[in-house]
């Protein structure tokens, strides 16, 4: 694409990254690639691509992820524009970086073979260039914060759920212990969190209830504090 308007301006790249979270037995966990080109080529590197001529960031931001997730429907926020000046040695890149939540149980495993990837423990986390550890604890202070006032974590777990699981999941995102109690009468006394009335006995043989989330009734009074 040309434009004779700003034929004399500087031209440079625009990249988009995304830090894709997951969650396993109580761990949040991030999906990196093997880098394919210069610099850094082996190293591991959040999701990314440069976008092209013909998208948006936005659009962009989702090929990446359908292409390495292989799923549709992922939530995923804008994070924040980088563009230090020599953030990347191999020339002039400005990245505007996203975040996106999945469920792994829907994640093909197969995509890890096929692009190289790896799910990596967000407390064990490899030694990242450029500026992606930046991008990394800009992404995970984010999703600390908006757990607090919106149910975005749930976007981490299967439509149906235990209180257990729901607490390791927010242990796990604000590196934390939780009072037991506290926090689940906190969840109880939402009226989104409702009852399936099918019993887990996997833990135990008493049974755990199972949940869902009530994303209609959140809509009409979004009034989420946990």
């Amino acid at each position: 694409m040309t434009n004779k308007y700003y034929a004399n301006e500087p031209r440079f790249h625009v990249a988009v990254d995304c830090i894709i979270f997951g969650f396993e037995e109580g761990k949040l966990q991030v999906l990196f690639q093997h880098r394919t080109i210069e610099p850094f080529n082996g190293e591991l590197t959040p999701m990314g691509g440069f976008v092209q001529e013909n998208e948006t960031l936005d659009e962009a931001a989702y090929r990446v992820l359908t292409e390495r997730t292989g799923i549709q429907d992922l939530f995923l926020e804008q994070l924040e524009a980088f563009g230090d000046i020599n953030r990347d040695p191999g020339g002039r890149v400005i990245s505007v970086a996203y975040y996106a939540l999945l469920d792994k149980a829907n994640y093909d495993n197969q995509l890890l073979e096929k692009f190289n990837c790896k799910w990596v423990d967000t407390d064990d986390l490899p030694t990242l260039h450029f500026d992606h550890m930046k991008m990394m604890k800009k992404a995970k202070g984010r999703l600390q914060d908006k757990i607090g006032y919106t149910p975005i974590a749930l976007k981490l777990l299967p439509e149906e759920f235990t209180m257990s699981q729901i607490q390791k999941l927010y242990e796990a995102i604000l590196d934390e212990k939780l009072d037991k109690r506290n926090f689940r009468k906190r969840v109880s006394d939402m009226p989104y969190f409702v009852k399936t009335g099918k019993i887990d006995k996997s833990g135990s043989k008493r049974g755990a209830a199972i949940y869902s989330f009530d994303y209609t009734k959140y809509q009409e009074l979004k009034d989420y504090h946990l």
